[in-house]
């Protein structure tokens, strides 16, 4: 048995036990409760777990052996994040240069620094078609309402404030329709089709006057190409709306086409998904946001140009929505997908796509005859499979997933889009063996069977885990989110 077989024992706190040295107090203490008020001054110690240094370190070291990672496993969300961090990237991205510098020093001081920046807004404006870009969006959803409130102060400088409705189709990412709100509009739906495509009869019915833009990500959700992006286009722009681009799927086409090119008027960028950016635990992530020439008046400021070969950031900006983000965006994730970028080079990206959709395929195509198949054609990155045949068994999508866990796996993404019963969305992107991605159509293919022939097996899993199966909705009513010691 290895010491992570082990199991971990939470309540370890003993008496007179301490993990930490802190420097002396020297803050005189007559002064402390007009300094900070003195209701907010403790009157006794905090009621904390007593564990040593080498206790501390063990249980946490324990913990991480348990969590599951792409440096671990394969790891086949779809639409989510990228499963694809390369080392390089860290190394950069740690140099004392990138690393030790801070946003308050003279331009001077950084000008490395911001060449790099400038060189990245560049690449991303050539990748997309778009003819400027902005660092500064956080993260993808940060840089759909950046987006978004610059299709608005668009509208808003031309009188029509009339513009209130933000068409979103049904299979998008639930981001989408927050984005819109949040930002002020109206989210309205468009339908997909028989073939899982946006419906251009309903796309007609539901554009009008009151348009503000069009938001779309391509290949979509469920991960297809909308081969009439041209004519819906055509129908937005002739009632004098936009085309906003979610590029959280841009991945699936690097190289091949561009959202300009398709006729998007902003677009914005999940740096930690198609450009490598770490996204686990839900940070740091990078949402650049690109915008034809019609929109960069409203970009946010402060933006970064170059003025007789010095890089400096124009503060001028009249019409820029304003600074969405301190500082000038997170940098070391865009050190990070610079860095991707300049190792991959056109060619690279170009089979970044290639590879993703190759691998996609065929994990699809061998699949297919185990679980239905909603839309049955050539996927793009990601696809789509639904557990209807297995529920009909009582075998639910949510059961298939907990048995994966069983043979080393993180499940799929699941229940999402939510306009494919049973859906599960598989993701292999391009990094993957045939001999992983075999394995796991294997691990699939016998759930399926399990399901047919011992279901019950299914039902309960998993059954190797540490924790087994849980109630999940205790667990999302009455979550224990902080330490309480035991009594």
């Amino acid at each position: 048995m290895s010491n992570q077989d082990f199991p971990l024992i939470f309540e370890l706190s003993q008496e007179s036990r301490t993990g930490y040295s802190l420097p002396d107090f020297d803050v005189p203490e007559t002064n402390v409760d007009d300094m900070i008020g003195e209701a907010y001054v403790r009157k006794s110690e905090p009621d904390l777990p007593e564990v040593s240094e080498l206790q501390i370190m063990r249980h946490y070291t324990g913990l991480s052996k348990r969590n599951h990672g792409v440096d671990s496993g394969f790891y086949p969300l779809g639409s989510c994040t990228m499963k694809y961090n390369p080392k390089m990237n860290e190394d950069v991205a740690r140099l004392t240069g990138f690393s030790h510098i801070h946003p308050y020093q003279p331009v001077e001081s950084v000008q490395g620094a911001l060449h790099l920046m400038y060189d990245l807004q560049e690449s991303l404006a050539a990748i997309t078609g778009m003819d400027t870009v902005t660092l500064q969006p956080a993260a993808g959803a940060h840089g759909e309402w950046t987006g978004l409130m610059m299709i608005r102060a668009y509208h808003e400088a031309r009188g029509e404030t009339n513009r209130t409705k933000v068409i979103v189709p049904d299979s998008a990412h639930g981001t989408n329709p927050a984005s819109a709100t949040v930002a002020g509009f109206e989210a309205v739906t468009v339908k997909s089709d028989e073939r899982g495509l946006v419906d251009l009869e309903d796309l007609k019915r539901v554009v009008d006057e009151q348009t503000a833009a069009l938001m779309l990500t391509n290949p979509n959700t469920l991960g297809l190409f909308e081969e009439d992006i041209e004519e819906m286009a055509a129908i937005v722009h002739e009632a004098g709306g936009k085309l906003y681009y979610d590029g959280a799927n841009l991945n699936a086409i690097l190289g091949y086409a561009r959202p300009g090119d398709m006729g998007f008027d902003v677009v914005h960028l999940n740096l930690h998904k198609t450009f490598t950016g770490p996204h686990g635990g839900g940070g740091p992530g990078s949402g650049p946001v690109g915008v034809t020439a019609e929109f960069a008046e409203y970009l946010p400021a402060p933006i970064l140009t170059k003025e007789n070969d010095l890089y400096v950031f124009d503060y001028d900006r009249p019409h820029s929505i304003g600074r969405v983000k301190p500082y000038y965006g997170n940098f070391g994730i865009n050190v990070r997908a610079y860095t991707y970028i300049r190792t991959m080079g056109p060619e690279g990206l170009k089979k970044v796509s290639e590879y993703a959709v190759i691998n996609a395929n065929y994990m699809m195509r061998r699949l297919q005859e185990a679980f239905d198949l909603p839309f049955d054609r050539h996927c793009k990155h990601e696809f789509i499979l639904s557990g209807k045949r297995q529920k009909k068994l009582g075998v639910r999508t949510l059961d298939m997933a907990k048995r994966l866990l069983d043979f080393g796996y993180h499940p799929p993404t699941i229940y999402f889009p939510i306009n494919v019963e049973e859906a599960l969305m598989i993701e292999p992107t391009e990094t993957e063996s045939k001999e992983t991605l075999d394995d796991f159509i294997d691990r699939m293919i016998q759930i399926a069977h399990e399901a047919e022939n011992d279901p019950e097996k299914v039902q309960e899993a998993p059954h190797t885990t540490i924790v087994s199966r849980m109630d999940e909705t205790q667990a999302a009513r009455k979550p224990v989110l902080r330490y309480q010691k035991e009594q």
